[in-house]
């Protein structure tokens, strides 16, 4: 047998776990094979591990160290081989081995530079190292090297390509096997991966190879089933270990207690712990830790509390893990005074907490109402040096954002992301979701690029988060872009994303796109739930499509999806709404027949269609109805008969209803006093209207535009009957003028005195809600008076009515205010959203001023806004559906010229939409570079 004799002056060569052999130690080669085939030399494998290019001629670098190796004896000690080795990468190692004439230098220089702090081998270096050895046919220290490749590997797909390049080194040279060391060290390494199955085989080898196995052998196999639960196949090779007379130990008895908690078999481990102190074997603290956090994962606090006292009585010192396990157990169930003293016992006993039992104490003090306690804690931990973990971050992250401290989330994801943290995909989520919480949609997007760019990359929740938010906001074309870039990114959208989508599209009125999502979905094969069915139903109901709702609900049915009560209600308020009670009824008498109970949703969407049509006398039957069978009325119930009773002008009734309200402490929304206050103006009891308004403001509910509006009509009502009586009188007429627009400023004018004189002192609130309702209506000439007058009374505008205003502007082309309104805000130091930015800039495009329009752009850009979302809002939703297709390409390229590159994706949308309009983009997807292409007419 060849042999090769290690150098002694190398004593730690890779792992400091791994002991060097002694001098002169010989250490014999499991395959001999005379000269590695040069076909197995240029194999993909090997071409895989190396990180460096083809050898060429060599770099300055490796030839300076070739010679220094070459030349000097004594060259460990050499100052300026220790300089140069500071720049070595692996790529150079791996030609250095491979180039040197010796082979006993090649393989001391191999051991030599692993032992610099700075510098690790990568795989292409072990193969270099091995194939010399192979190749020279000095094959002693290639076991040696074999065991430290193997654990080197970082993650189950190298060990299975170092396995794979091993198993060709011994097929191609006819090499019998491992050896024990060899074939433990693939054993842990296989046990550390979890990957049973391998691990098997090598087992399997090992018996069949001739090699003696021993105790470590048995236990690494057994450990490995048992972390799977795989206690049956555990149990044959512990009855390996009697064959050949051996003895288990603690760890084999640990293991096998493991195996049978990971089975949640309780009976079971205790069984083995009893016939482990039966054999004399003695339990450590690994074996308590393990029964403790059995009973645990049960919900057997108690028990588990008694285990860990019984082993301090037994002299066997608890572990922090042992520790943490049920202190973590104790806040899970709310118990945190306890677990808080749990931690002091573990301290007077010198065990110091770790991250672990630091993080389960922040998350129970956060469930239990205790916050600043939480946060408390986790700055005690940083004073203590210990480095928060990942799960520590999403703790704090997540619950500091459920109780909508959303300002020390960020302070804590800023301090991660500048401190190097990883912080997963999940602790990005809740930051995107913390964003969206309050209303940060900018930032948002930065949080989301960097996902896209840098990772961790965004999951399906990430996509899920941030359709539903751009649906919620009505922001419809961003939920699709959204969609197209995880489809893009590989992510298959699930049952959620379609249900979200379907009903954001339904609600946003369009059905189309809706039904387009429905299609795709049976597509993927993902079959429609009742939500997804009930979404569309809604939505054909309340644009008043009957029809295809009824069709959609048989549909349903033969597809064996049951429809549910909402779905019922849909239907019926769909048809009470459009005078077909007739069938309405029948859907009623459908819910029970299908197991159903008829809910007080049910009978408002009746009760509300009937009220709609002028048929209130029927829709108190059904309320009387509700009364008799205790399906109590809600307050939308209420609402919808007063409306009802106001229609037809029983406002007196009405306002009974309002008392009666009170009565069973249902509280009247803005719908329920403006209908009641628009049935008394009707009257043009407009006095008792303004009382009802002060009684509304005294309950704390706030008005919104129809409020004013409806005030806003009685009064003209009321100044109609004057103009009408003075001229019957022949009487001069004041305060009415024939102008439209000096009438309706004139009627405001009225309605805040009329306001003051009833005691309700108008506010700023009252102030914005007018002029942003007036802007809504597209009135924005008296809105910017009403703000003016606003601005007299002491009242500074919101950020909203400057944004109402000057998008009213902008959509009647009144470009020059709007520009006076921009520069406003500019002063006063508010940010306008992109969609005032998109308005803005098409409204001077329309009007041919380009030039002004850009250098709004400009400013826009200086801003540093997300570059997608410029390009989604104002080059895409704004020029380019203008019809401005022209302009856009224009103001992409001003974009680029200023290094705001959008993504590789949002080129992609781009693309597609000039695409509608006869233009085209060409896109390098390889190098995610754009370049430009002539359009096309």
């Amino acid at each position: 047998m060849t042999t090769f004799t290690l150098p002694t002056t190398f004593p730690n060569p890779f792992n400091p776990n791994l002991p060097p052999p002694p001098p002169s130690t010989t250490i014999p080669l499991l395959h001999e094979p005379a000269m590695l085939k040069p076909s197995l030399l240029k194999s993909p494998l090997t071409k895989l591990f190396f990180s460096s290019k083809p050898n060429s001629p060599f770099p300055n670098l490796v030839s300076k160290i070739l010679n220094l190796l070459s030349t000097d004896s004594h060259w460990p000690k050499n100052p300026q081989l220790h300089r140069l080795s500071s720049t070595l990468k692996p790529h150079h190692v791996a030609k250095i081995i491979n180039a040197h004439t010796n082979t006993e230098v090649s393989l001391r220089f191999f051991y030599w530079i692993s032992q610099r702090h700075f510098y690790k081998h990568d795989m292409g270096c072990f193969i270099s190292m091995l194939n010399r050895l192979v190749q020279d046919q000095i094959f002693a220290p290639a076991d040696h090297v074999r065991i430290l490749m193997i654990k080197t590997c970082r993650n189950g797909d190298e060990l299975i390509r170092v396995i794979e390049f091993l198993n060709g080194i011994s097929s191609a040279n006819g090499v019998v096997g491992f050896s024990l060391y060899s074939y433990n060290t693939l054993l842990l390494q296989l046990g550390k991966f979890g990957m049973v199955s391998l691990a098997q085989n090598v087992y399997t080898q090992v018996l069949n190879s001739g090699v003696k196995p021993n105790l470590l052998t048995f236990n690494t196999m057994i450990n490995i089933l048992c972390k799977k639960g795989k206690v049956q196949e555990a149990l044959l090779i512990y009855n390996k270990i009697f064959q050949f007379d051996m003895c288990p130990d603690c760890f084999t008895y640990t293991s096998l207690i493991l195996g049978h908690c990971r089975n949640r078999n309780l009976d079971k481990a205790f069984e083995v712990f009893d016939r482990m102190i039966k054999d004399g074997c003695d339990p450590n603290s690994v074996t308590y830790s393990t029964l403790i956090n059995g009973l645990c994962s049960e919900g057997r606090i108690e028990e588990a509390m008694d285990m860990l006292e019984e082993m301090t009585e037994k002299g066997i010192e608890p572990t922090v893990y042992t520790y943490t396990v049920p202190i973590s157990s104790l806040c899970d169930v709310g118990r945190v005074d306890e677990a808080v003293s749990l931690v002091k016992s573990m301290i007077a006993r010198g065990c110091s907490p770790n991250v672990q039992t630091y993080t389960a104490l922040v998350s129970g003090l956060f469930q239990a109402g205790r916050m600043e306690v939480a946060i408390g804690m986790y700055q005690k931990m940083l004073r203590e040096g210990i480095v928060p973990s990942t799960i520590t971050y999403n703790t704090l992250i997540n619950e500091l954002c459920t109780e909508g401290r959303f300002g020390i989330a960020l302070k804590i994801f800023d301090w991660m992301e500048r401190h190097g943290n990883l912080a997963n995909a999940q602790t990005y989520n809740q930051i995107i979701k913390g964003l969206f919480a309050i209303d940060d949609i900018e930032k948002a997007m930065v949080i989301f690029n960097k996902m896209l760019k840098a990772g961790p990359s965004p999951t399906l929740v990430t996509y899920n988060l941030l359709i539903v938010e751009y649906l919620k906001r009505g922001l419809l074309d961003n939920a699709m872009r959204f969609l197209f870039i995880m489809k893009e990114n590989g992510c298959q959208p699930d049952e959620r994303t379609y249900c979200e989508l379907i009903s954001g599209f339904c609600k946003g009125g369009k059905l189309d796109l809706a039904i387009s999502f429905f299609h795709e979905m049976l597509k993927y094969g993902i079959s429609p739930n009742q939500w997804n069915y009930t979404a569309m139903i809604d939505g054909y109901c309340k644009q008043g499509k009957i029809d295809i709702a009824l069709s959609l609900f048989e549909r349903m049915g033969e597809n064996g999806c049951t429809p549910t009560i909402e779905t019922y209600n849909a239907i019926i308020s769909g048809l009470s709404k459009n005078n077909k009670f007739s069938e309405a009824e029948k859907f009623c008498g459908k819910i029970t027949e299908q197991g159903l109970q008829p809910n007080t949703i049910t009978y408002t969407s009746l009760i509300d269609g009937l009220c709609r049509n002028g048929a209130t006398d029927q829709a108190f039957k059904i309320f009387h109805k509700m009364e008799q069978i205790n399906c109590l009325p809600n307050a939308h119930t209420y609402t919808s008969l007063i409306y009802g009773l106001c229609q037809e002008g029983r406002a007196d009734d009405a306002e009974g209803l309002l008392q009666e309200m009170e009565l069973k402490s249902l509280v009247p929304d803005e719908v329920t006093f403006t209908s009641l206050i628009d049935g008394f103006a009707l009257l043009g009891r407009i006095d008792h209207a303004f009382v009802l308004f002060r009684q509304m403001a005294e309950m704390g509910c706030k008005p919104n535009f129809q409020t004013y509006n409806v005030l806003l009509k009685g009064l003209h009502k009321e100044c109609q009957l004057l103009t009408e009586r003075a001229v019957a009188q022949n009487e001069i007429v004041y305060g009415c003028s024939s102008h439209e627009r000096v009438a309706m400023f004139e009627m405001i004018g009225n309605l805040l005195s009329r306001l003051s004189e009833n005691g309700c002192e108008p506010t700023i609130d009252t102030y914005n809600t007018l002029v942003c309702g007036l802007c809504s209506e597209g009135r924005s000439s008296e809105a910017r008076q009403l703000a003016e007058f606003m601005k007299d009374k002491g009242f500074s505008p919101s950020m909203e009515v400057y944004c109402s205003l000057l998008v009213a502007h902008c959509k009647n082309l009144k470009v020059d205010y709007a520009l006076d309104i921009f520069n406003l805000m500019a002063d006063e130091g508010l940010q306008p959203h992109l969609q005032v930015y998109k308005e803005l800039i098409f409204a001077l495009c329309r009007v041919n001023r380009v030039e002004e329009a850009q250098n709004i752009f400009q400013r826009l850009l200086d801003k540093q806004w997300n570059s997608d979302l410029i390009v989604w809002t104002v080059l895409v939703d704004g020029l380019l559906q203008g019809g401005e297709s022209d302009l856009c390409m224009k103001f992409l390229y001003l974009m680029e010229s200023r290094n705001c590159t959008p993504s590789l994706h949002t080129y992609v949308i781009l693309a597609r939409e000039l695409s509608k309009v006869g233009k085209s983009l060409e896109i390098d997807r390889s190098n995610s570079e754009l370049r430009e292409s002539s359009f096309l007419s």
